[in-house]
């Protein structure tokens, strides 16, 4: 006599399914987020930069347009979700190391801004190159793709490179880390990306 598990053959398939994507670790990571971030800040960098050049006082008003970008990532996530059959494991964990470089971002960027007068920027780019690497490095090693574990890397590179450039050319670093971070990796994940998903 068959027992009764509570599932029907539908059900149970998708079940399978589920646990074998999960399994498999389906490859999920488009790039999109890591092209919009690397573009805004590299834009925002190299914005800040000239009008410190022209001696603009309120050149640090460039960084507001994180704020939109922050809206739409908002968006973009959640409808993304909605169309998601499966989340994987890995999708997960990159997740987290995400979050995590935001709550970071957002208590260095607090505790820094204590500081008063030039040390401030003498810190904040360095210490936020050590930081774009973190997540950077980790969702390379994750994803098991070499452009990420590479630009992380760049990053930490960068920072340390902060030590023997003059402070108005950090901002210029921060765009190159853009590069080799996100932004070209980013093309790469959607070439992989599509690749994988035909």
């Amino acid at each position: 006599m068959e027992k009764d598990t509570g599932f029907s053959h539908t059900e149970s398939l998708a079940l399978i399914e589920s646990m074998i994507n999960k399994a498999t670790n389906r490859f999920n990571e488009d790039g999109f987020l890591y092209l919009l971030w690397g573009w805004v800040v590299l834009l925002c960098s190299i914005a800040e930069f000239i009008l410190l050049r022209i001696q603009y006082e309120k050149h640090y008003l460039v960084w507001t347009v994180t704020w939109a970008a922050v809206i739409f990532q908002i968006f973009f996530l959640r409808r993304k979700r909605r169309k998601e059959r499966v989340r994987t494991y890995t999708d997960d964990i990159v997740k987290y190391v995400w979050i995590t470089f935001v709550i970071i971002m957002f208590l260095s960027a607090v505790l820094i801004g204590a500081i008063q007068g030039k040390e401030y920027y003498k810190l904040i780019d360095p210490l936020f190159l050590v930081i774009y690497g973190m997540p950077t490095f980790l969702s390379g090693i994750i994803l098991r793709f070499k452009p990420l574990v590479w630009g992380g890397i760049g990053c930490w590179l960068l920072s340390i490179l902060c030590t023997v450039i003059p402070v108005e050319f950090h901002l210029l670093l921060v765009a190159a880390a853009m590069l080799i971070a996100w932004i070209i990796p980013g093309y790469l994940l959607r070439l992989k990306f599509k690749h994988m998903n035909r």
